[in-house]
């Protein structure tokens, strides 16, 4: 073999290479879990028509619905304080449920009603009420899939009868 056809196959490695990375880069990054939210104001928190209502409605905040964009057999769902998470890697969680066997998969959930198959953390344990205007992350695992959600809600306006 001459210089000119190890130059040639160098180039060829080279340019296969770089086109394996710029083209299926993203198989070797972990799955995540992509989230959005939306905020549901004059609507009773827990969602029952008719019925009882599933979270406070005296929070101060309007009730935070999540959506995913597959459904998930979620292993923790977490919620703290932006700012608490800021200074502190393990800050408190004001809304904690882990599954220790099988969870029903979920492609949404909303702020503070249980989740079928999850239980609380700490036994006992109830969502604290979300703050208007305070941001807010929620941290879900479905066993090795995780994502992260930031959020804030508005304060409920007062509807009289």
């Amino acid at each position: 073999m001459n210089k000119r056809s190890v130059f040639l196959i160098a180039i060829a490695i080279v340019l296969a290479a770089g086109y394996v990375y710029y083209n299926f880069w993203d198989w070797f990054a972990p799955a995540t879990i992509e989230i959005a939210h939306d905020i549901r104001p004059n609507q009773p928190s827990g969602g029952r028509k008719g019925g009882r209502s599933l979270v406070s409605d005296d929070q101060p905040g309007n009730p935070v619905a999540f959506f995913f964009t597959a459904r998930y057999q979620l292993t923790s769902v977490k919620v703290v304080p932006l700012d608490a998470l800021k200074t502190n890697k393990y800050a408190h969680p004001i809304w904690h449920l882990i599954s220790d066997s099988n969870s029903v998969p979920v492609k949404s959930l909303i702020y503070g009603v249980p989740i079928r198959g999850m239980k609380p953390d700490v036994k006992g344990a109830r969502p604290e009420p979300l703050q208007p205007e305070v941001m807010y992350r929620l941290l879900v695992q479905a066993g090795s899939i995780k994502g992260e959600h930031d959020f804030q809600t508005t304060e409920k306006l007062q509807v009289s009868p």
